[in-house]
């Protein structure tokens, strides 16, 4: 088993999941985070009481999803091409090793619970 988790843009989250459940693999979880890469990318300038600041960090989502190993490719493709804009910002694919995973409604272990 392996999670794959992706940090894209907030707009083509929808698109991702679109992709993913046509794979037949809607069991997916999106989070809204915030962070900084090593891109050209930059957060928006906050006005708060006629003070300006700049936010260095620039909202995306992340996507996760725990997959059987003969999976992994297929999602990861589906969630590049739904991602995909060619600029800057587009984001990235972790992919990890997942030791063990438990249902737990039934406590079924493994490949069973995903």
């Amino acid at each position: 088993m392996k999670k794959i988790e992706a940090i894209i843009r907030p707009e083509k989250a929808s698109g991702v999941f679109n992709a993913l459940k046509e794979l037949g693999h809607p069991g997916v979880m999106f989070s809204k985070v915030e962070g900084h890469g090593n891109g050209n990318e930059e957060g928006p300038e906050l006005h708060v009481r006629g003070n300006t600041y700049k936010h260095d960090l620039v909202e995306k989502a992340r996507v996760e999803v725990i997959a059987k190993e003969n999976e992994i490719e297929v999602i990861v493709n589906a969630i590049r091409k739904a991602a995909y804009t060619g600029e800057s910002g587009d984001g990235n694919i972790f992919i990890h090793s997942l030791d063990d995973a438990m249902r737990v409604r039934t406590g079924e272990r493994g490949e069973c619970a995903i």
